[in-house]
């Protein structure tokens, strides 16, 4: 766990500590089930495309795909993960109709379990050739900032940057970090994430993005890096308490 909590932190739908107080747990049941799919497909871009497909509304089991194999990731993942996704049925009871055109919001259990997986395999896919990429960025989670001060954080080039307000700070600590190893961090403001990308990747013969989210929008932004021919990869916030899911910004932590 990082930044300043001492104990797990619970979001508005999912939380990767469950009932422990790290997501060391989480993570570990991640591989052990990312593993248990690749003895079903051993090709990792195939399973990717039944883990997408098994969240589709419209899931057509012609050509390539493998009907059987989308029944067993999702019953699989259902057992396993919905320690981690407790807050999402009565979320979605309560979801105000005003929200219920945000397609991130009103994101189904299930959904969560296959992102988790998604998440994961993609990293496995493309973690090479993120770290071969001529430029590098990082989008980090706003509420990953220190909420004691205002934060002081200031526009850059194509994204907020973090001028090192507190110590504290985790994005003033990741922003560090990552500099050190010549990747370029941002906070993560812009609703248009594709106008976005397209700027990036216009600017760079190749382009790697680390993203730090929530679970729906860390996966969504990783399908939008791979359409854009930047390469992704990703490390999903322990749970979801910014001002979109809880009405109010609350501190986050990543572990």
């Amino acid at each position: 766990m990082t930044g300043r909590h001492s104990k797990s932190v619970k979001g508005s739908t999912y939380s990767l500590t469950g009932n422990c107080r790290t997501s060391d747990r989480y993570y570990h049941v991640i591989r052990e089930l990312t593993g248990l799919f690749l003895r079903q497909c051993p090709d990792e871009k195939r399973l990717l495309l039944h883990v997408r497909k098994a969240g589709s509304n419209r899931v057509s089991i012609a050509g390539d795909h493998d009907k059987a194999l989308i029944s067993y990731i999702k019953k699989t993942l259902i057992e396993a993960l919905s320690l981690y996704t407790t807050g999402v049925k009565e979320h979605l009871r309560t979801l105000p109709l005003s929200q219920r055109l945000d397609s991130i919001l009103r994101t189904k259990e299930v959904q969560y379990h296959l992102y988790m997986i998604e998440i994961e395999l993609t990293n496995r896919i493309y973690k090479e050739a993120f770290r071969k990429s001529d430029y590098k960025f990082a989008l980090i989670a706003h509420c990953l900032r220190d909420f004691r001060p205002d934060c002081r954080s200031s526009a850059g080039d194509i994204e907020s940057v973090c001028r090192g307000c507190t110590k504290e700070c985790f994005i003033h600590h990741g922003s560090v970090l990552l500099k050190k190893h010549a990747i370029h961090p941002y906070i993560s403001l812009s609703i248009d994430l594709d106008k976005l990308f397209k700027k990036i990747r216009a600017e760079h013969q190749s382009v790697g993005a680390l993203g730090i989210a929530c679970v729906p929008e860390l996966a969504e932004g990783m399908r939008l890096c791979i359409k854009m021919d930047i390469s992704p990869v990703g490390i999903p916030l322990d749970a979801n308490r910014c001002s979109r899911w809880m009405g109010q910004a609350h501190e986050n932590s990543k572990s």
